[in-house]
């Protein structure tokens, strides 16, 4: 008599990189790679980010952890497991999300979007570092993720020619450009008026 007990998914060969597959699936999967799921296919993730990428991701981090720590909104740096789907769809089941992606840093003001798992649902802030190979998975895939989901303010860092867009909800719940920041400025978070970055400390060595 055949067991009834599914194997455990612990490598990517078992999947079909073809298939569907729901957050309900994506929480049973046990794997050593870091994979996305992206309109429920599955996507593996950059190899391990280079150092560049890790300092800004570590400045930013130290500017937040300053910004947030007596604030009601909480910031969370990678990885953190966050589930997405259309802002305008109510979604309440595990098996009805068919995305979740892993941001560099976001910002979560509405607490009860967290659960043990990390975030069901639009964090009000993210910030994705680009890396060698995926600027094209940020900058247009996560742009229509994020702003179909509701993301209210979506920062794109880039450490090789140390910029940064910012990309903002408008009233027609469409992203539209903010600003585009250089190395020697300091910008302004759109929703949160009164945290200032300076991006010479951002892209320092």
């Amino acid at each position: 008599m055949k067991s009834k007990h599914k194997a455990m998914i612990t490598n990517l060969s078992q999947l079909d990189m073809n298939g569907r597959y729901s957050y309900a699936d994506y929480l049973t999967w046990k794997l050593k790679e870091r994979v996305e799921l992206i309109k429920g296919k599955i996507t593996k993730m950059s190899p391990a980010p280079r150092v560049n990428h890790q300092k800004v991701s570590w400045n930013i981090s130290g500017i937040f952890f300053n910004y947030f720590k007596d604030k009601t909104c909480k910031a969370f740096s990678a990885p953190i497991d966050v589930s997405l789907y259309d802002k305008k769809k109510s979604v309440k089941q595990n098996q009805d999300v068919f995305t979740v992606v892993q941001p560099d840093l976001c910002v979560i003001c509405d607490l009860e979007k967290l659960n043990e798992y990390g975030c069901m649902g639009a964090p009000d802030l993210i910030i994705e570092i680009l890396s060698p190979g995926n600027s094209k998975k940020e900058m247009r895939t996560k742009y229509d993720l994020y702003e179909e989901a509701g993301v209210r303010e979506y920062w794109v860092a880039d450490p090789e020619h140390q910029t940064v867009h910012i990309f903002v909800m408008d009233e027609t719940e469409h992203y539209k450009t903010a600003g585009i920041y250089v190395s020697d400025d300091v910008m302004t978070a759109q929703i949160f008026p009164d945290l200032h970055v300076d991006l010479a400390e951002v892209f320092a060595d």
